[in-house]
């Protein structure tokens, strides 16, 4: 997790929308139909636009994901992954 939205995933906010949208989709990845964990923002989050709950916290940005389809979202579209690091259950860039 970035360090500029460490706190808004930590948010109450944050948690009360995420459960209630992975809830409304039972918790199956959109993608391949797996169990899903995340609630990935289609529209990446940034500094410019964490503070915009058009953003987010609107369902229409959210799409829920299995870790697999996850880590395929970024490593496909965003170099944020490298060599030695992944993602956790929870979404968390960690070491291999």
């Amino acid at each position: 997790m970035r360090e500029f939205a460490k706190s808004f995933y930590k948010s109450k906010r944050w948690q009360k929308c995420r459960h209630a949208f992975m809830e409304s989709k039972h918790y199956i990845c959109e993608r391949c139909g797996r169990p899903a964990v995340i609630a990935h923002h289609r529209k990446y989050i940034t500094p410019e636009n964490i503070s915009n709950p058009d953003i987010t916290l609107n369902w229409d940005n959210l799409e829920c994901l299995c870790n697999d389809c996850h880590e395929q979202e970024h490593n496909g579209k965003l170099p944020v992954i490298r060599d030695g690091l992944t993602f956790d259950k929870q979404g968390n860039v960690i070491k291999k």
